[in-house]
């Protein structure tokens, strides 16, 4: 009864947590910084980030997870344990009970790392709850009802399209495709195009600052500063808007078919639904400007941002616990 409840949104790119009385507490990049000799922990979060692609040989600076699922078990126990112990304190009487995020498609082997890594981590109690699911609560969608709800929610590893309906998924797909692959498309077209070689923050600052989804009228520059690949010497080039969209048209049409094979699978009662109401972007990912009118052309259905996008996964996650009788079924405990 007096246990603490934490909601966790275990991100590729960032993690996010949430209690029940103050709601988002915490957000840092999913990035731990590891001595190579030993395997202890030297960073984690923002510290650790800062690290990538600047660190000497007996530092490593790693994602423990990918596409949504852990890569690295150890790594991602060292992760949860220092998020829990921010935000409750190292010396507690009662362990938390904890509410994770997950992609809608991990297998069992994956809900059992992901599960045990929080165990470990000093959780008393783990349920895992579909992401998409988790997105549409947070995006406060009325998901109780027997009306369709689409819920597309992309962040840093994974792209979850899903119909949800009566407290549960009905119809979803996962693609491999969001932030960081559109970060590699930039990095990608940066070297063919450009002759520049760029690191992974640097992509990433390109899109947030000056990146978009559609071409645009007025577009924005900015200046880019790598490493030259014929000469290997320091180099600034500047590029606007419009290149971006041309870097990360591959990628995002691979979000568009998600998106299109999640409504030709979803049933017809549930897609008049769908062209009412519209789908509903979530995630990091969906900050990406004018990302909602090229869905809303791809598909013909309209797009509609949600408040606070990158935090509707973890309000989810808040919510559910709160929820856990009329959840039960969709939850994994």
């Amino acid at each position: 009864m007096f246990a603490r409840r934490l909601g966790i949104d275990l991100g590729t790119a960032n993690s996010v947590v949430f209690t029940e009385k103050q709601g988002v507490v915490l957000v840092e990049p999913t990035v731990v910084a590891l001595n190579a000799d030993d395997y202890s922990v030297v960073a984690v979060g923002d510290e650790a980030k800062t690290m990538i692609g600047k660190t000497p040989e007996n530092i490593i600076a790693k994602r423990p997870l990918r596409s949504g699922v852990i890569a690295s078990y150890r790594v991602t126990e060292a992760l949860l344990k220092y998020f829990i112990n921010k935000v409750i304190g190292y010396s507690r009487i009662m362990k938390p009970e904890v509410m994770i995020s997950v992609p809608a498609g991990i297998t069992s082997v994956e809900q059992r790392a992901v599960r045990k890594a929080a165990l470990a981590a000093g959780a008393r109690k783990v349920w895992l709850i579909p992401e998409p699911l988790a997105a549409a609560i947070g995006a406060r969608l009325p998901i109780h009802t027997s009306a369709g709800n689409m819920i597309v929610n992309m962040g840093g590893g994974t792209s979850e399209v899903a119909v949800i309906s009566l407290n549960g998924i009905v119809v979803y797909n996962s693609a491999r495709v969001a932030g960081d692959a559109l970060n590699d498309s930039i990095i990608s077209y940066m070297r063919k195009h450009h002759g520049l070689l760029i690191g992974e923050q640097t992509a990433e600052e390109i899109k947030v600052e000056i990146g978009s989804a559609l071409p645009v009228d007025k577009p924005k520059k900015m200046e880019v500063r790598g490493r030259d690949s014929s000469t290997g010497l320091p180099r600034a080039i500047v590029i606007d808007t419009n290149e971006t969209v041309e870097a990360m048209k591959t990628s995002l049409n691979q979000i568009i078919r998600s998106v299109k094979e999640v409504l030709e699978k979803t049933p017809p009662e549930l897609s008049s639904d769908v062209i009412d109401r519209g789908m509903v972007l979530s995630g990091g990912t969906a900050m990406l400007r004018n990302i909602d009118g090229l869905l809303t052309k791809a598909t013909g259905v309209p797009a509609h941002i949600a408040e606070d996008p990158m935090f509707c996964v973890v309000r989810g996650t808040g919510e559910a616990l709160k929820h856990l009788d009329i959840l039960q079924k969709s939850l994994s405990s």
